[in-house]
C-alpha cells in the first residue's frame, strides 16, 4: 500500500508538471517574463536572454497539490506535513517577488540582499516556533558517531542559519539548464528513502512529489532550456530540502548527500575571499559550474558530470544515514 502511494506520487508530481509547464511557458513570455543574463557571465548564455523564467511556480504547484491529495489518501496532513509547506510556499513567495522585480521592474539582482536575507529569517524563525511549540527535537547528531547534543533554544540560530544557508546554496546551483532540477531530484530521492526508513511516511511523501514536480519540471528546463525556474523554484527547492533535514533529524548528512550545492557555495566563498585577500581569483569563474564552462566543457558536460557526482553523494548518504 505505502509503496503504491510513493510511486503514484511521484507520478502524479511529475504529470502536474508536464501537464502545467506548456500553458505557463507561453504564458510567461506573453507577460515577457524573460530571463536577463548577466553581462559578466559566460558569453555563450547571452543567447539565453529573454528565456521566460518563474517556472518555478509550476515546481511549487505541483508540490502543494500532490503532497495534500497524496498525504489525504494515506492519512492526515501531519504537522511535519505543514511545516514542509509552510517553508516551501514561504521561499517560493519570497523567490517570487525577486524574480518579478527582476523581470517586470528590470532591476537585474532583484530584491537587495538584505531585504532577501530578512525574509529568509523571518520565515525559518516562524518556522522554528511551530516546530518548538510541538515538542520536536532540538538535538544534532554527528553522523558515524554516537556524538549528539542538545541546542535547546539556541537550536533557533542553527535553524536560520541552515534554512538560509540552504536556499542560498540550492540558488546559486541554478545557473546551467537542467543542473538544479537533476541535482534537486536526486537529492530529494536520497531523503525519501532515509524518511521511509524511519517511518516518516508524510515526509517521504512530500519528498517524492518534488522529485517527480522537478522531474516533469526537468522535461521543459534540459539544455537548451524552454524555461527556467528562477528563485521562486531555487530558494523553495533549498529551504525544503534543509526543513526534511532538521525533521527526519539528518541535519548534518544533508552536507554530504547535498554536497553539490555546499561545493558549490564553497567556489563562490573562495573566490571571493582569495579576490579580496590576493586580487587573484582561484577559479576561472563562480558558481563552480562556470569554471568549467570556461574551461572549454559543454553545459551538458558539466550538468551530466555534476548530476553524476550528486548521485554518488546521495549513495553514500543513504548508506550511512540506513545501514551505519
Amino acid at each position: 500500500m505505502l509503496e503504491q502511494v510513493i510511486f503514484f506520487t511521484t507520478l502524479m508530481g511529475f504529470l502536474i508538471a508536464v501537464l502545467l509547464s506548456p500553458i505557463f511557458i507561453p504564458f510567461l513570455r506573453r507577460l515577457k517574463f524573460g530571463q536577463s543574463i548577466r553581462e559578466e557571465g559566460p558569453k555563450s548564455h547571452q543567447k539565453k536572454t529573454g528565456t521566460p523564467t518563474m517556472g518555478g511556480i509550476v515546481i511549487l504547484l505541483s508540490i502543494i497539490i500532490t503532497t495534500f491529495v497524496m498525504t489525504g489518501k494515506f492519512s492526515k496532513p501531519s504537522v511535519e506535513t505543514y511545516l514542509l509547506i509552510l517553508v516551501t510556499a514561504g521561499f517560493g513567495v519570497l523567490g517570487f517577488l525577486d524574480d518579478f522585480i527582476k523581470v517586470v521592474m528590470k532591476r537585474n539582482l532583484g530584491l537587495t540582499s538584505k531585504q532577501k536575507l530578512l525574509g529568509q529569517i523571518i520565515i525559518s524563525a516562524v518556522f522554528y516556533v511551530v516546530y518548538k511549540q510541538n515538542d520536536f527535537s532540538t538535538q544534532l547528531t554527528i553522523p558515524l558517531t554516537d556524538i549528539s547534543f542538545d541546542l535547546g533554544w539556541f537550536y533557533v540560530l542553527f535553524v536560520i542559519f541552515w534554512l538560509v544557508g540552504f536556499s542560498n546554496a540550492v540558488n546559486l546551483t541554478d545557473g546551467l539548464d537542467g543542473l538544479l532540477s537533476g541535482t534537486a531530484a536526486i537529492a530529494f530521492g536520497a531523503f525519501s528513502v532515509l524518511a521511509w526508513n524511519q517511518s516518516q511516511f508524510e515526509v517521504a511523501i512530500f519528498s517524492v512529489a518534488v522529485v517527480g514536480a522537478v522531474l516533469g519540471f526537468l522535461v521543459f528546463n534540459a539544455h537548451p532550456a524552454k524555461v527556467f525556474m528562477g528563485d521562486t523554484g531555487s530558494l523553495a527547492l533549498g529551504g525544503a530540502i534543509a526543513t526534511i533535514s532538521i525533521l527526519t533529524k539528518m541535519e548534518f548528512l544533508l552536507l554530504i548527500i547535498g554536497a553539490i550545492f555546499v561545493i558549490e557555495t564553497l567556489s563562490v566563498m573562495i573566490q571571493v575571499a582569495s579576490f579580496k585577500t590576493t586580487g587573484k581569483r582561484i577559479f576561472r569563474m563562480s558558481p563552480l559550474h562556470h569554471h568549467f564552462e570556461l574551461g572549454g566543457w559543454s553545459e551538458w558536460r558539466v550538468v551530466v558530470t555534476f548530476w553524476f557526482v550528486g548521485l554518488l553523494c546521495a549513495g553514500l548518504g543513504i548508506y550511512i544515514g540506513v545501514w551505519m
